[in-house]
């Protein structure tokens, strides 16, 4: 585990070279290609050495986002018994609170990695030529430091869903009737008539819909009721779904 000082050293030194001019997308999953530029450390010891410049390749898949509540947020598994108790508090005291869930899939070691001969912003040229060329889409590249590099790539993906949310996420949300904006300036979610957020409702719609064409199993649904809390006002209609007609 590297120190505190080193990681924060990491976070100063990320400088974005090339980022996209999309946004994570509301509707659909999104895969984002990026690319990590570092000096190799043993440069610092053999300073006669180079240049060179280590690259790492790879993929961030990302779920398509989810407006929740921090109620929808208990029935989620990993959380400690103290995360849970504060979740609760919150749950009781801005049940209508609403929130984003970003899912991603990320492993470090499914990065590639090779070495070229030229220094960091020679090869980011280079690369930058054969992005363009090549019309990579969703892609981003990144100065880091080369033992702590996926800490650069994690300074990003905050950013970008930062950016995602406000500018994206949140007014497409309001604009379609699925949340507002509070007397205390907090986006809160929109309910219906049984106390269920309109976008749950739409949502659970859809996956029935799925779910009775074959494209989406039944237990993902009933986790979503589950999660919401609304089984008991489905349950006639999920188990129809197994009746023979």
């Amino acid at each position: 585990m590297e120190s505190p000082e080193r990681i924060a050293y990491a976070l100063r030194e990320t400088q974005i070279l090339l980022e996209p001019e999309e946004l994570i997308s509301t509707t659909k999953p999104t895969t984002l290609h990026y690319y990590v530029l570092t000096e190799p450390v043993y440069l610092e010891v053999f300073k006669n050495e180079g240049p060179e410049t280590r690259i790492r390749q790879g993929m961030i898949s990302l779920e398509k986002p989810k407006l929740m509540t921090p109620g929808y947020l208990l029935d989620m598994q990993g959380f400690s018994a103290e995360a849970r108790e504060a979740l609760k508090m919150t749950a009781r005291m801005h049940p209508d609170l609403a929130g984003i869930l970003y899912k991603m899939r990320y492993r470090r070691e499914d990065a590639t990695e090779r070495t070229v001969p030229y220094k960091i912003m020679e090869t980011f040229r280079r690369l930058e030529n054969k992005i363009i060329d090549e019309n990579e889409g969703f892609t981003v590249v990144i100065k880091g430091v080369d033992e702590l590099w996926d800490v650069s790539l994690m300074k990003y993906i905050q950013l970008l869903i930062l950016k995602s949310a406000y500018t994206s996420q949140l007014p497409y949300y309001e604009s379609r009737g699925y949340l507002r904006i509070n007397e205390l300036g907090l986006p809160v979610v929109t309910r219906n008539l049984e106390g269920l957020p309109i976008i749950a409702q739409n949502e659970i719609e859809e996956m029935f819909a799925r779910v009775k064409d074959g494209g989406l199993d039944p237990s993902v649904l009933k986790r979503e009721l589950d999660s919401w809390g609304v089984f008991h006002l489905y349950e006639d209609r999920f188990f129809d779904l197994f009746r023979k007609g």
